[in-house]
């Protein structure tokens, strides 16, 4: 990984969720995330950044976790059709989209994460209720 990828990334976040302000960010220490770049980018979109500790596993579980079923279920099933990078990243786009938009979880009530957020968000912003 380089600073680019994950500032692309963040951008895609960013936009994604309609420039969120106040949030968290979480990452490991790889070098990408302690650039200047990559910490000034969140500053100007007003997001604090969180850097666990070296070698702590429990701040990267969930990372490893999602890395891990990516792994599986992308690259490790679907390779053998692919022809070149732009068929990794369309795969990797359609995967994360379907892990964020589409994937029922039951911690959730059997709802996407994409729609629990929604849901989350439309119980805390009375704006956005008929009253």
């Amino acid at each position: 990984m380089n600073t680019d990828m994950v500032l692309d990334a963040l951008e895609q976040a960013l936009h994604d969720r309609g420039m969120p302000k106040n949030v968290i960010h979480h990452s490991d220490r790889g070098v990408q995330y302690l650039s200047i770049r990559h910490t000034n980018r969140l500053e100007a979109a007003n997001l604090r950044a969180s850097v666990g500790t070296t070698g702590d596993s429990y701040d990267n579980a969930l990372a490893e976790t999602v890395n891990g079923l990516y792994k599986t279920e992308v690259i490790e099933y679907l390779k053998a059709g692919w022809q070149g990078l732009a068929d990794v990243q369309l795969a990797t786009l359609n995967w994360v989209d379907w892990f964020n938009k589409k994937r029922v979880h039951s911690a959730l009530g059997y709802v996407s994460p994409f729609e629990f957020e929604a849901i989350y968000y439309d119980k805390i912003n009375p704006l956005g209720q008929v009253a």
